[in-house]
């Protein structure tokens, strides 16, 4: 595969936005997880270019995504290695989780706490306008029941001011897209979704219909779930492929809208997370993966 091709077929974001459907996520750039001793920067620097190079042209990130101790963060290597940024590259980031004083992660119901944390977004990633900012809710699983209305009308406010692109939904059930759809256009949804995690199906069945792009976070488990299998071995070996490349490729064959972002800090993995997207399931290979 030469660095131009597209990693699989191309998916149009909002109606506008180009993009190829392999990306990559970038919360282990500054830490192997969401916590965690800094990596080293210029590794994630190098990981990012050579994305760029593979045809990756939508990076996801948030501003939450950086080392325990602050010296390393996901948004200013982006800034550093990719700027000034290729035409087409889409940079998608969340906001919502706040950095607690204790180094952890905490939600925000607070809709005026957002734009503080959109401008952040610009100001390091050095950009007037973000193509694409998720409201995240929550933590791993949809707060049922809660109310978005609020805050996604102050991040509608600010798509309207011409600071955002496209808005998306993170970590939502059906009611949260529906109330959301009622105020603004939703371009994406990222939700806790994979091989071996498929309760949102419903939901991913919403956004195909309205042609909402469905971009699990997690693709890959996350280190929260165990992928490997007879089954999703037994596919991997008939490809000739590792078990996270068919994983990669059943998410991309489970629906037109289905986005990929895994990510990773290591040049060799991230090479290995792109070829998935030239392979191509069989009918036999997803009855069996079923």
């Amino acid at each position: 595969m030469s660095p131009a091709s597209p990693t699989s077929h191309d998916f149009l974001l909002g109606g506008d936005l180009p993009i190829n459907r392999i990306g990559f996520g970038a919360m282990r750039l500054s830490t192997n997880g969401f916590t965690g001793p800094a990596r080293d920067p210029e590794s994630g620097r190098a990981v990012l270019r050579r994305a760029v190079e593979l045809g990756v042209n939508h990076i996801d990130t948030a501003s939450f995504y950086r080392s325990d101790d602050g010296a390393v963060s996901a948004n200013t290597l982006i800034r550093e290695a990719l700027q000034p940024y290729p035409a087409g590259l889409v940079l998608a980031t969340k906001v919502g989780p706040w950095d607690t004083p204790d180094g952890g992660l905490q939600q925000t119901t607070d809709p005026a706490a957002l734009r503080p944390m959109v401008e952040a977004n610009l100001e390091v990633l050095g950009v007037d306008r973000l193509d694409l900012v998720y409201l995240r809710i929550g933590m791993m699983e949809p707060p049922h029941g809660e109310s978005v209305a609020a805050r996604f009308e102050t991040l509608a406010a600010m798509r309207e001011e011409g600071l955002i692109r496209h808005l998306g939904l993170s970590n939502v059930d059906t009611g949260h897209l529906a109330e959301a759809r009622a105020i603004a256009p939703v371009a994406a949804v990222q939700n806790h979704f994979h091989a071996g995690k498929r309760d949102d199906a419903e939901l991913l069945t919403v956004c195909e219909e309205a042609g909402i792009a469905f971009v699990p976070f997690f693709p890959l488990g996350g280190g929260r779930g165990d992928l490997s299998g007879d089954r999703m071995a037994m596919v991997a070996e008939r490809h000739g492929a590792t078990v996270p490349q068919i994983a990669l490729a059943w998410l991309l064959a489970s629906s037109p809208v289905t986005l990929a972002i895994p990510g990773t800090g290591s040049p060799a993995h991230l090479d290995e997370n792109i070829a998935a997207g030239s392979i191509s399931l069989t009918p036999e290979d997803l009855s069996d993966l079923a």
